[in-house]
């Protein structure tokens, strides 16, 4: 057997569990826990946090299809031979990875430009944008791990 696949698919489970645990952890425990800040206050901490978290999802975004692609073509024989599981988590993936360009070059964009000249409105609606699509990702995201875990059950 190649060692090839152990360490692809180690990498590809990374790419999941930070950016997917990273969108839980930003949506579900730190925003909520920002809310007694007045609003400067909250938009600089987001300020701080997205750069990081951002620098990690562009890795996670870069890793997980080479990834991905590497187990279908190399392990699976190509899509054709791949469940439909395999199908799913590709298409729900590409659904994340165009909902985070799209994030991180419009409303991001935005914010960063607000949060800079602070126009905290602006900023705040910019970070309402980011919040909703961080939510939406964050589902597809727990729904591609459930497809990830269970799919090769499904028969």
């Amino acid at each position: 057997m190649d060692n090839t696949f152990p360490y692809v698919s180690t990498l590809h489970t990374l790419g999941a569990v930070i950016w997917v645990g990273g969108m839980v952890f930003a949506w579900g425990f730190l925003r909520p826990a920002l809310g007694f800040l007045n609003p400067p206050e909250r938009l600089g901490v987001w300020r701080a946090v997205f750069p990081k978290f951002f620098m990690w999802v562009w890795i996670s975004v870069i890793v997980m299809p080479v990834t991905g692609y590497v187990m279908v073509f190399y392990d699976l024989g190509g899509f054709a031979a791949a469940g439909y599981h395999v199908h799913a988590m590709h298409l729900v993936g590409w659904a994340m990875i165009v909902l985070f360009l799209f994030v991180f070059f419009i409303p991001y964009k935005k914010y960063k430009v607000a949060v800079e000249n602070q126009i905290w409105p602006e900023a705040a609606k910019h970070l309402a944008t980011i919040r909703r699509a961080v939510a939406t990702n964050m589902v597809l995201g727990l729904v591609n791990v459930v497809i990830g875990v269970s799919g090769r059950f499904w028969g």
